[in-house]
């Protein structure tokens, strides 16, 4: 903004210098010129009323030394002819005398009298001359033509030099209004840079450099009072919404837990009929604390701004998938990994984890026995710092409609699990959107759903990771299935 405020006062001074300057250099040049002209053309003239007397009165022998006295005063080169257009004098002796120039047009001109001036190159001096040529007359009785040539070097030097002189003022404008104009911008923009600072942390959700509201204008200092206001009022929301979270994560698990026990302390006094009943009692209860930790998740994801890290994409996908090969194998379904190697991603920490699970622990719920649920990497198209992770299983699949509501918090499909909280794939959203990536759902080849994952890598290049092999991963007939650990954010409890 600096830079251009200081353009704006540089490019209006600069147009203001030019309509001054540009308009009184060409009158001066021209005032010069018409000046210059008008003295040679007096001179020439006053020259030719002396040397007509001197022809008058048969004084032709002075001729040669006044011609040449005048062109050694005035610089400029003088021809002589009398009334036959025959060479008299030449003051640089170029031409010899007797030489007939009646021909020449400006010769011939005043021969008529009548006075001829004009600008061309003069062989004599080798140079850009004004020429003037005027008749030697007593009333209409021509005894001799002048022709002079004077130098234009002394009027181009000399409009050369007002031109330099008026650049150099405009230059010093120039520098002095960039001074003023740096230090009014500077003063203007400081607390926009300020204010620019202070959103950016706030954005971050770590506000500690609240602007200045006594500098800049008056408009910026109300600006940056008022913001001063909205993000102390923020800050205060966002930190009693935060305390509300936690305190109410420790809050909820106690009497939940208590009524679980509760509960399954009364099955040895039921009548069997009744056990059905209590059975789906106990998995309410089970569904309403998974229910509560996602939302206390999604508070947490909404409220908590971290940055995001370089995390290896290819390392978290081997370890999930080793994981989930367990779970998979009892379903009689196997986890396929494939795609080319990616190397490392931004994502918050253990987002991907948490990504990864909750996409799984769907694929999984809709996959069919012996049936693959596929992992797989691709670089973007279009995209060249941006890679996906899909997750492709070969379930019954959405309609579009199903896929465009599905990230609804507690939206579930009409023939989804009763056990689904409808939140998964909300906390995948918004881990992903906090990874300053994106997630998507879309209609698998051949059926099922692929869930694609975007992100964006860590300063990697795709040449330098290999494409890897495709591994089939199953468990151990005799490995017993390994539960997911558990990280801040739970997410084997909040899959949709």
């Amino acid at each position: 903004m600096t830079r251009r405020l200081l353009l704006s006062y540089l490019s209006l001074t600069l147009l203001v210098l030019l309509c001054l300057e540009v308009p009184f250099g060409y009158v001066y040049a021209r005032g010069e010129r018409s000046r210059f002209t008008g003295n040679g053309q007096q001179a020439a003239g006053m020259l030719a009323e002396v040397l007509e007397e001197k022809v008058e009165r048969r004084g032709a022998s002075d001729v040669p030394e006044v011609v040449t006295g005048f062109a050694r005063r005035t610089g400029s080169h003088v021809i002589v002819v009398d009334n036959k257009g025959k060479l008299i004098a030449d003051s640089r002796n170029v031409v010899a005398a007797g030489t007939d120039l009646s021909a020449q047009p400006d010769i011939a001109t005043a021969l008529a009298n009548r006075s001829r001036s004009t600008t061309r190159q003069d062989p004599a001096l080798d140079e850009d001359v004004f020429l003037v040529t005027v008749p030697g007359a007593s009333g209409s009785t021509v005894r001799c033509v002048v022709r002079a040539s004077f130098p234009l070097a002394a009027v181009t030097s000399k409009v050369h030099d007002a031109w330099l002189a008026l650049a150099a003022v405009g230059l010093g404008v120039l520098a002095a209004v960039a001074l003023i104009a740096l230090a009014l911008a500077r003063w203007i923009t400081r607390p926009v840079r300020a204010l620019e600072h202070a959103t950016t942390q706030l954005a971050d959700g770590t506000l500690k450099d609240l602007p200045a509201t006594d500098l800049g204008p008056p408009e910026l200092r109300r600006l940056a009072a008022s913001f001063v206001r909205t993000a102390t009022r923020l800050q205060h929301l966002l930190k009693a919404q935060y305390a509300f979270a936690s305190e109410a994560s420790h809050q909820l698990k106690t009497p939940l837990t208590a009524l679980r026990l509760r509960l399954e302390n009364f099955e040895p006094y039921l009548d069997p009929q009744a056990q059905p009943s209590l059975d789906e009692a106990v998995g309410e209860v089970e569904r309403l604390s998974r229910m509560v930790h996602g939302l206390l998740a999604l508070a947490r994801l909404e409220n908590t701004a971290t940055t995001p890290e370089a995390t290896d994409l290819d390392s978290v996908i081997a370890d999930r998938a080793a994981v989930w090969a367990a779970f998979a194998g009892e379903h009689h379904v196997d986890i396929v990994v494939a795609g080319p190697r990616i190397g490392q991603v931004w994502a918050l920490p253990d987002a991907l984890e948490q990504i990864i699970d909750n996409l799984l622990s769907n694929a999984l719920r809709v996959s069919p026995p012996q049936t693959t649920i596929t992992l797989a990497t691709a670089w973007a198209h279009g995209a060249p710092a941006t890679v996906e992770l899909h997750v492709i299983d070969q379930g019954p699949g959405m309609s579009e409609e199903q896929r465009r509501r599905a990230f609804d918090r507690f939206w579930r499909a009409h023939d989804a699990d009763h056990e689904g909280t409808g939140l998964g794939l909300p906390i995948v959203k918004q881990l992903a959107r906090a990874s300053r990536g994106e997630v998507t759902l879309q209609a698998a080849p051949g059926g099922g759903l692929d869930a694609v994952v975007r992100l964006r890598t860590a300063g990697t290049h795709r040449a330098a990771h290999p494409r890897r092999p495709r591994s089939v991963i199953r468990a151990r007939q005799d490995e017993a299935p390994p539960l997911p650990t558990e990280r801040p954010l739970a997410v084997s409890d909040w899959q949709q």
